[in-house]
Order: C-alpha cells, then structure tokens, then sequence
C-alpha cells in the first residue's frame, strides 16, 4: 500500500478552501488504496490524530494548534509562515519518513524551501500541488520592484525544478511552470471539485433583511490584495445613483477587499451587508441562495491564484459576474461549467462601464 503525506494549512472546520479541498483529495487517494496521513493545522488549542477506512485505503488526519495569520504585517506572515512550516514537518516527521510520497501545497507558503533540501536525506516522492505561486505574489503586491523577491523568485524557480511532480489546478497555471521550465511530463492539470457536492435539493439560506427585495449578487470567501475592488465600487455606485438600483450587494467575506469595498459602499449609504463565512456545513446553501455570484481577480495575479470559490458559484446554477482577465482559468471554468439558463458575464478589470451593464442586466427580471 502506497504511504502518502500530504501538508496543508487549514483544515475543517476552520475556514480555507485549501484544506477543504485536501480532505476531498485524501478521500480520494485512499479509495484507490493509499494509506493517507494529512496533516494540517487547527484553530483549536490541542493537537488531535483521527483514522478513517475509505474503500481499500484509510486517512489519517493530524490537526496541529497555530495561532492565527496576521496579515496586516509582512513581517509577521514571514515570521508566523517560517514557525508554522518548521512546526508542520517536525511535527510529520515520522510519517515524512516512512513515506512513499510527500505531497504539499502552496498553502501554507514556502512549504517548498524546506521540502526540497530535506529531500536530500528523506529521498522521496515530492509533488506539489499549487495552490497560489509564492514569491509572485507578494511581487504582484507590490507598487515598485524588490530585488530581494527577484532573488527570491529566482531560487524558488531552482528549487520548483527539483520537484518530481507538479498537480496543477488550471492550463493558466500549466502555461506558467512550462514557461518556468518545468517538463510537460513533470505536470499534471487536477481540476478542484466543488467544495461541497450539490444535490439540487438544498434549502437556501435567509436573505439578511436589509436586502429584501432586492437582487442579491453575493461575494464570499476571501476577498484579498489578489481581487479587484476599484472596477466593481464605481459600477455599484452608478448602478444605484443613475441606474435602476435593483442588485443589493452581500459580503459573506474577510480579507482587505472587503473591508475596502464596505467602508466605501457605506459611505457612499448604499445597499451592503457584511457577514462572515458560514460554517462548512452551510456552504451549499449559501452558494444556492443568491441571484448571482460576484468573482474579481487583478490580472497581475492570473496564474498565481486561481479563486476557488469559481467552482462552487458556477456548480451553483445561479448567475455569475466575472471582473478579470480571460487569460485566468476563472474564465474557462464558468465557461465550460456553465449551466442552462445559467448567465455568465465577465468584464475586464477597469471596465466600469461593462460592469454596470452585468449589474443592470443581473437585476432586470426581463433577462
């Protein structure tokens, strides 16, 4: 039987598609027979093993106390990603080594700088999943160049090399390794699934008060430095000063964007509404509950994020707005995923014009 480690960041119930999705993966490993050892990190103050037979194989899931992710400061990440990565592999360590293959993802980040030099004495299988591309990232952040990152970006480049196997969420993200020089042969394109499966049969969610009547565009998840904020506040602003004023906007969110994106639609004393993620096993019925889902990305991240939550809003079959580039696989999920009867708008970042025209068409009931 095949040992598989596979490190992530959060796990469930705590909130983050990465670990979701790593549940979803191991779940999948083991029904082909995998012996599955996840490890990940929890909110809660102990540490705590739990065993589950799938099929042939079986997952075995260590969840790891860490204090929160301080993003407010550059400093801080770095230092909470150094102590948090140390503490996920010293912690894996046995199972690191009786492992046939290492699996990680890019989440928490740098996992591969520490990875790939202890490979010289664990001497297996390293695959990685992307996730977000780190440096590049923190260089798209950026509003000026760092030397330091390109250096870093360099020896990350270096030590992506040396990586047996790469599982891709996206051909954005495909195109961008091959253009990293990372062998065709080294990449396999894994497509996220939903993160929770939909029946059809889910109850819908209450619609919070002060948007009744209204068509609500619903943006959940993270809403970070990755997303376009400015394309979408000036079409909201028109929309309800000169235009018909019918779509109410919730923020069932965290991240700098949405706090962006609330005080100035609050200011302006406009229709918004702030939530925060719903516990997981809420998520069906929230994608289920609006008129439309909202999507932004900057196209200074295209391949260095692919948004998660594109899976859920178009398996949703409700509407879905798109602000960002065509060359993102955002595009080509909603696309391809689209549903009868299901409206798929995308408009380019800076387009306010088209964005008022998705927010006039999605709340206009003759459409």
């Amino acid at each position: 039987m095949t040992k598989l480690v596979y490190l992530c960041d959060w796990l469930p119930p705590d909130f983050g598609a990465v670990g979701q999705y790593a549940v979803m993966h191991c779940r999948d490993r083991a029904a082909l027979g995998y012996d599955v050892t996840l490890v990940g990190l929890t909110s809660g103050n102990q540490a705590s093993l739990e065993e589950q037979v799938v099929g042939p194989g079986r997952v075995r899931t260590l969840r790891l106390p860490a204090p929160p992710l301080d993003r407010a400061s550059l400093a801080r990440r770095l230092a909470w990603t150094v102590r948090t990565n140390a503490m996920l592999i010293v912690r894996a360590w046995k199972y690191l080594s009786a492992a046939d293959e290492i699996l990680f993802t890019g989440s928490p980040p740098f996992l591969l700088h520490f990875l790939v030099p202890l490979n010289v004495v664990l001497r297996k299988k390293l695959i990685y999943r992307i996730a977000d591309f780190h440096p590049e990232c923190l260089i798209a952040a950026r509003n000026r160049p760092s030397k330091l990152l390109d250096a870093a970006l360099a020896l990350t480049v270096w030590l992506r090399r040396r990586v047996q196997m790469f599982e891709a969420s996206g051909e954005d993200q495909v195109r961008l390794l091959r253009h990293y020089g990372i062998p065709a042969s080294n990449i396999v394109l894994k497509r996220d699934p939903p993160p929770v499966e939909l029946t059809g049969d889910e109850v819908a969610l209450p619609v919070p008060e002060e948007l009744a009547g209204r068509k609500v565009l619903l943006y959940s998840g993270n809403w970070g430095v990755a997303h376009d904020t400015d394309t979408f506040i000036t079409a909201y602003i028109r929309h309800h000063r000169t235009g018909s004023g019918t779509v109410g906007l919730w923020l069932n969110a965290v991240g700098a964007g949405a706090d962006v994106v609330e005080e100035r639609l609050r200011a302006e004393g406009l229709p918004v509404v702030r939530g925060r993620p719903v516990p997981f096993g809420d998520l069906g019925r929230l994608l289920v509950t609006p008129d439309a889902h909202l999507i932004t990305l900057r196209d200074g991240f295209v391949a260095f994020v692919i948004p998660s939550k594109t899976y859920g809003c178009i398996a949703s079959g409700k509407d879905v707005l798109y602000i960002g580039s065509p060359l993102s696989d955002v595009d080509l999920i909603c696309r391809q995923g689209q549903r009868d009867g299901q409206r798929y708008i995308r408009a380019d970042v800076g387009d306010a014009e088209a964005v008022f025209q998705a927010l006039e068409r999605l709340g206009s009931t003759a459409d």
